[in-house]
């Protein structure tokens, strides 16, 4: 029986790029609906304490749009969007991401997601690799810590809602 891996993330500043991985209970075809379905999306992403997504509206074929609404602790909405590059379900998706506001490490600088979904033994091993980072290196550090918490938002759910 393999061992699975938790939520890590490091920040390679050097090619402006973001590593996020974690080893997931549950098949590919689970892990890629939590990714993409709007109502399984509002439910794990985010906590009370920190930010929940809210109003996900997707378009989940390549060359579709996407919208969210980010709402933070205090009540402020943070919105961003995106245009889906690659989507390969259940075991590939990209797309893009701008903030819609002015973020203080980032501005509205456009990032690439890419999420790779490999089947392991106990389930799902997803790989997260978040791009566009040169010449961002606070901004690159912060999203790493953001990719090690909403992956552990991920596990923790998948482990309450277990089948």
């Amino acid at each position: 029986m393999s061992t699975l891996k938790q939520p890590r993330a490091v920040a390679d500043t050097e090619t402006g790029a973001i590593l996020a991985m974690a080893d997931l209970a549950a098949p590919p075809e689970r892990i890629f609906k939590l990714l993409t379905d709007a109502h399984d999306i509002e439910q794990w992403w985010g906590s009370d304490d920190t930010y929940r997504m809210r109003q996900w509206e997707a378009h989940t074929v390549p060359g579709g749009d996407y919208t969210v609404a980010v709402r933070a602790a205090n009540g402020d909405v943070f919105p961003a969007s995106g245009t889906f590059l690659v989507v390969d379900a259940p075991y590939k998706l990209s797309h893009t991401r701008k903030y819609e506001w002015d973020h203080p490490t980032l501005g509205r600088h456009v990032t690439t997601i890419s999420f790779l979904l490999q089947p392991i033994e106990a389930g799902t091993r997803l790989t997260v690799r978040h791009e566009g980072f040169a010449g961002f290196n606070d901004a690159a550090y912060e999203h790493a810590d953001g990719w090690e918490r909403v992956l552990g938002w991920l596990n923790v759910f998948i482990y309450s809602h277990a089948d």
